[in-house]
């Protein structure tokens, strides 16, 4: 799993071990190893590494040892099968079929959901930051392609999910592992869910937010018979029960079009910040010299206001949000809108509204506007025109 050492995993060790199995927990690897920086293919090396040591141990049947792997390892666990004929066969715990980063952002918007929270935060601020940090290079691994992996696993696979698994979704990824092992001609699966358990199989008393000791009832007993029917030549074949409910669908998140990358968002912020202060500067420079005129518009003023806030707003806010993981506090929830979103959205409509407004302003003037006020109020419309569809992509004008 991601980041797990193994005195966690003792509790499934024994357990394993009581049904006849000889069972190898290692801690993953560190160094070298952050957030920042991973490797999946790494990962599955050190897999096979230990596949390796396991087969070389006395009492063991070194044709029959496979790998198990929880969360972050249903994306190692099949890749080192794939990469390793020396794997019999791959059992994932609350594993993956899709990417990481659809994944994660599912994870994150769930949290958001039971916090009441619905709507274009979660539909695209929130996808849409999930997008740009992995561009940044903020989110290793992002868009690993778990399917193209899943279709070159030809050994035996058995997938465990918890009805209440909060990180991942279950009913979202059984039928994408069917499908990717389908297509690579291996029909040798099974897939199993247990009722009220969490992310790892384990018992939860409130819904998966919090996780027992306790294994869920009749999933060691599952590991042992499944393992011992695989490795004596009892092969299932596609054995897939209906998926639990879940709360809410996962939503794909390919990887941004250049209109879309960091560079091209943060140049947008860049010209807001720099247009939007330009004006009041300006307007304080030529009082200072005594050279204050009329504005051609009170409208400018909110313009370059809004205009100011509200992108520096939405990005704290998100940064806010994905450090808050797990357990966000979002803030007041009314209507679905956090009033930190409600907020950012007034602001939004408000610098739509102001640019309009100083356009028709600056029409009726005519020629009496000065060159430069002219100027002036073209940088600034120009911020304000690029600010409608930036603001429509991160959701700031939808419901």
């Amino acid at each position: 799993g991601a980041g797990v050492p193994r005195e966690v995993l003792l509790v499934e060790a024994v357990a394993f071990a009581r049904q006849g199995i000889a069972v190898l927990i290692y801690d993953k690897r560190s160094a070298g190893y952050t957030r920042l920086r991973r490797s999946y293919p790494e990962l599955a090396d050190d897999a096979v590494g230990a596949v390796r040591a396991l087969r070389a141990q006395p009492g063991v049947d070194p044709g029959k040892v496979g790998v198990w792997g929880l969360s972050e390892g249903g994306w190692v666990a099949p890749l080192a099968a794939a990469r390793s004929t020396e794997v019999a066969f791959v059992i994932v715990v609350g594993g993956n079929a899709m990417t990481p980063i659809r994944q994660q952002s599912w994870n994150e918007n769930s949290a958001l959901r039971r916090a009441g929270v619905s709507g274009s935060l979660l539909d695209h601020a929130k996808i849409n930051f999930a997008r740009m940090g992995a561009d940044a290079g903020l989110f290793a691994e992002a868009h690993y392609d778990a399917q193209a992996v899943l279709e070159n696993v030809g050994q035996p696979l058995l997938g465990v999910w918890g009805s209440r698994d909060l990180l991942t979704p279950p009913a979202d990824n059984s039928p994408l592992f069917a499908q990717a092992l389908r297509r690579g001609g291996n029909t040798h699966f099974t897939f199993r869910y247990f009722t009220g358990a969490d992310h790892a199989a384990h018992q939860s008393p409130d819904g998966g937010l919090t996780r027992l000791p306790a294994l869920a009832p009749g999933y060691a007993a599952l590991v042992g018979s499944w393992v011992n029917d695989v490795t004596s030549g009892r092969l299932p074949n596609a054995d897939t029960p209906a998926p639990p409910a879940q709360d809410s669908a996962s939503v794909d998140a390919p990887p941004s079009a250049w209109w879309e990358s960091v560079r091209v968002q943060l140049g947008l912020l860049g010209l807001f910040l720099a247009v939007f202060t330009a004006y009041p500067l300006t307007a304080l420079v030529r009082r200072l010299r005594g050279r204050a005129g009329r504005p051609v518009s009170r409208h400018a003023r909110l313009l370059a206001g809004a205009g100011l806030i509200t992108p520096l707003g939405l990005f704290v806010y998100l940064f806010y949000l994905m450090a808050a993981g797990r357990y966000p506090a979002p803030g007041p929830v009314i209507a679905g809108r956090p009033l930190p979103w409600l907020v950012l959205q007034g602001l939004a409509v408000a610098t739509v509204f102001a640019t309009v407004m100083t356009v028709l302003a600056w029409r009726r003037a005519g020629t009496a506007v000065r060159r430069g006020e002219r100027v002036r109020l073209g940088l600034l419309l120009t911020g304000g025109v690029l600010f409608v569809p930036w603001a429509f992509y991160w959701g700031l004008l939808l419901p």
